[in-house]
Parts: C-alpha cells; sequence; structure tokens
C-alpha cells in the first residue's frame, strides 16, 4: 500500500472521517494512529510486523530505565543506551546485512584459494527498518543526553514510530520533535488541512508526473546499456538525479501532506538540493532528516573523538560518516563506493576552510541566481551526477559497463517523443516551481489560492501521470 494508490486513498479516508469524529480526544486519536499505523504496516510487511512491535517495547523499556539512572547511576544509564543502541544496530546488521558479508568473505576466501560453498540464510526484510531503528535509537539516546524524558504511555511511543506516513520512507521525525505533538490536543484545522493536500497534489505530481515519466526512458535506456550509444547513456545518467530526487521527494511531501491533515508537523526532508552551490551544501538540502541524524550522532562524536588522533581528525570522521550514509542505502559494495565518493568531495572544503561557511545566495533584479552562483550550481550536479551512478548499478562491474559506454560510441540520441515531450514539461514546472518557493522569483505565484494550485497540479496528474509507477526507489532501502 503505498500513498499514491488508490487502496491508499480509500484507507485514509477512512482513517481521517474517524479521527476526527473523535475531535479534540487525543489518547483515543492515538489508539486510532496506532491501529491505523500497524495495519498499514502489516497489509506492506505482514512478516515484519511482530520485529516492529518487539523493537518498539524493548525501546520503551530501555528507555525508562535509562532515565532512571541517568542521575543517580550514569555509568549503568550509559551502558545501557549503548546496549540500546547495539541492539538497533544488530538488528539492521542482521536482517539487513549479514547475508552480504558472509557472500563477501566467502569471495574473499575464494580470491585466496580457500573454497567456500556458498551459504545464504532466509531472512526477511522488514520494510522501512532503515528508518524505525533510526527513531528507536536516537529516542534512546536523547534520553540520555537529558534532552527528553521517557514516554510513559506506550501507545504514545508506539505510535511516534509507526506512524503510518512515515514508516515506510521517512522522513525519520526526531523524538522531541514528533511525540510532544502526540500529546496535544488535535482538532480539525481547515487551513491546514488545505495546505496538506497542496503538499500531497505536489508531492504525487512529482513521483507521477516527473519521476516516473524519466523512469520509463531510463529504464529503457539503464536496461539495454549495450544497445544504447554514449549521448543516450549519458542523457539518462544526467537525468537519473532529478528523478531520484523527483520519486523521493515526492513521497516525503506525500507523507508531510498526511501529517498535516492529520495535525502534525513532519520534518521537512528536502530544501531544493540542486541549488546548493557545492557538496555541503547539496547534503544539507538532500535527505535532511537521515544527514542530520548521522550529523549528530556519528560525524559529531566522531569529529570530537579523532580531534586528538592528529591533523586530520575531521575529514577521517567524514569519510566514515559517508561511508555509512551509502552503506545505509543498501548491502552492496557498489553504496560503500558511493559514500566515499561523497566523504572525497568534502576534503577540498574542509581544507580551505569553507566547510563550515555558510554564505546566502546573492540574487539579481529578477530574483533569481546570478552567473556565478549558477555555475557552482551546475558543477554540484555533475558533481553529483557522478555519484549516482555508482548509487544506481548493481554492481561494481555494472558501474564498468555504463562508464564504458558513456565514453564509447556516440550518435544520435535515443528519443521517445511522449515520453521526453512529458518529461520536458514536468521539469519547467518543478523547476518554476522550485526557483519560486526557494527565492520567491514570481510574488504573484504566492498569491494564487491553496484550492487553485491543489487543482492544477490534480488536473496535471490527471493529464500527465503515469498510472501503474506504485513503487518508490527509497523502499528498497
Amino acid at each position: 500500500m503505498v500513498t499514491n494508490s488508490i487502496i491508499f486513498l480509500f484507507f485514509f479516508v477512512i482513517v481521517f472521517f474517524i479521527y476526527y469524529l473523535l475531535n479534540g480526544k487525543t489518547k483515543v486519536q492515538n489508539i486510532l494512529l496506532l491501529v491505523s499505523s500497524y495495519l498499514f504496516y502489516g497489509v506492506t510487511s505482514l512478516k515484519a510486523l511482530p520485529i516492529l512491535l518487539i523493537a518498539t517495547t524493548i525501546a520503551y523499556a530501555f528507555g525508562i530505565e535509562i532515565n532512571k539512572y541517568n542521575n543517580i547511576n550514569n555509568k549503568r544509564a550509559s551502558f545501557l543506551t549503548t546496549l540500546g543502541v547495539c541492539l538497533g544496530v544488530g538488528m539492521l546488521f542482521y536482517f539487513k546485512y549479514l547475508n552480504f558479508f558472509i557472500d563477501s568473505f566467502r569471495n574473499l576466501f575464494n580470491a585466496f584459494g580457500l573454497h567456500c560453498d556458498k551459504i545464504t540464510l532466509n531472512i526477511i526484510l522488514p520494510v522501512g527498518i532503515s528508518f524505525f531503528t533510526f527513531k528507536l535509537m536516537s529516542y534512546l539516546i536523547e534520553i540520555h543526553r537529558g534532552k527528553m524524558k521517557p514516554v510513559t504511555n506506550f501507545v504514545t511511543f508506539a505510535t511516534y514510530v509507526a506512524f503510518f506516513p512515515t514508516i515506510l520512507s521517512g522522513p525519520i521525525d526526531r523524538p522531541n520533535g514528533f511525540i510532544p505533538q502526540l500529546d496535544k490536543q488535535r482538532i480539525f484545522d481547515y487551513k491546514l488541512a488545505l495546505l496538506g493536500c497542496e503538499q500531497i497534489a505536489w508531492g504525487m505530481f512529482m513521483k507521477m508526473c516527473v519521476a516516473d515519466r524519466i523512469a520509463i526512458y531510463n529504464d529503457a535506456i539503464f536496461n539495454n546499456i549495450p544497445h544504447h550509444n554514449g549521448l543516450t547513456v549519458l542523457v539518462a545518467t544526467l537525468l537519473y538525479p532529478i528523478q531520484l530526487y523527483a520519486d523521493f521527494g515526492g513521497y516525503s511531501d506525500m507523507a508531510i501532506g498526511v501529517g498535516k491533515l492529520l495535525g502534525f508537523n513532519v520534518t521537512k526532508n528536502f530544501d531544493y538540493p540542486f541549488f546548493g552551490r557545492n557538496i555541503a551544501e547539496y547534503w544539507r538540502k538532500w535527505h535532511i532528516s537521515l544527514t542530520g541524524w548521522l550529523t549528530d550522532y556519528v560525524f559529531m562524536p566522531l569529529n570530537i573523538k579523532f580531534r586528538g588522533i592528529g591533523k586530520y581528525g575531521s575529514e577521517l570522521a567524514i569519510l566514515i560518516t559517508f561511508i555509512l550514509i551509502g552503506m545505509w542505502h543498501n548491502a552492496h559494495w557498489n553504496y560503500a563506493l558511493f559514500g566515499l565518493y561523497q566523504g572525497f568531495l568534502y576534503l577540498p572544503l574542509m581544507f580551505s576552510g569553507k566547510f563550515f561557511k555558510k554564505k546566502k545566495i546573492k540574487l539579481n533584479k529578477w530574483n533569481l541566481p546570478n552567473v556565478k552562483d549558477v555555475g557552482n550550481m551546475s558543477l554540484t550536479y555533475l558533481l553529483v551526477t557522478c555519484g549516482l551512478i555508482i548509487f544506481r548499478t548493481a554492481s561494481i562491474n555494472d558501474l564498468g559497463i555504463t562508464l564504458n559506454a558513456i565514453f564509447s560510441r556516440w550518435g544520435m540520441i535515443f528519443i521517445d517523443i511522449t515520453s521526453i515531450g512529458f518529461i520536458i514539461v514536468g521539469l519547467i514546472i518543478m523547476l518554476i516551481h522550485d526557483l519560486h518557493k526557494a527565492f520567491n522569483f514570481s510574488p504573484k505565484l504566492s498569491e494564487v489560492p491553496v484550492i487553485l494550485s491543489t487543482s492544477f497540479y490534480a488536473f496535471l496528474i490527471v493529464l500527465m501521470g503515469v498510472f501503474g509507477g506504485d513503487q518508490f526507489i527509497y523502499f528498497q532501502f
């Protein structure tokens, strides 16, 4: 069940009306949200439902124990926090990475002439495990740091973990930002609901009219690389970052919009990343909830710890952090290589002292970035594209085939008139939207009533949308 499907529409309409029949009855609304979230997750991955419940129960108990010992026995509190985080990491390792490492060690032994039989354990991969385990771990860490008190109501805590708009692909809400909202009275807010509908419609446009349109073209190329020339493969490669952004950004917008309809402010996940002038700006704007999580809980502690080991402690910390970002996505060496590549792009910024500098973009008289900034944005886009070649390919071998295709025979570009036409129109609309939201380059667009803009997006979806492209790229992570 995905957020742009008819099944989800029926599911959400039922939940929505029951939810607001309970107007202001917070505890009962939370019970409804929890039941709905577990039903939603169970339909998506029934076998994984007990895993979600067990992990939630353990974290709930650990949170109470950590808080109990925070002031009277800090060593025990630290031990419990470390144990809880290790359980979260261990769960991720077992379900997501164990078979990968078994296979990697087998290949390594075989390379040295030590024959090992292939072993593959029948392990299910719970959908959304990369997202809800990060919620659980941040909850324990924040309690130990004294930044929040543990939740004593299990329903409230379980609802935070399993909140159905975000359980499958985020955003990763922090506990001290989201949990207090579950304790507040939630009465139907017409203005917030309208904004939620507009954001859902925009997210559906991004997914169905941009990402899925590009996917039709790109899949035809990447699934048959030997049959296409270098120019065609290059164009598909340049389109892929936009496809990924429209797909994942579209899901995030839909999740945030559904959250608004239910009276919640869900964490912003994208801030128009292609307007980043260097790789640091790009990552501050891309998958914000993940990069913020890893910055706070991985990079900053490593940076503090590594300062004492030498001159390049911060650089080492950034490389490790980005390798983890890469491996967070999936259990393949190409993802580790993708992360390492991103980390290396940071090094010139760190060596030059520009890493922590944040300069505002200077706008011209049309409220658009100047030529220099556009040039830096374009260069950053090309660097990101190079990294995403690694990200998209299924193996190191496929990466070599793709790169070889780009730099080999060139000829006339493959054109699917229908796909290309829809893609161009979609890109123009998305560019105008993002320029307006980021720089307010057309103030008159701000005067358009929300109902009108929502209706316009709905019209575009009916006219241009791909119906049936119901899988999101980040569901595999």
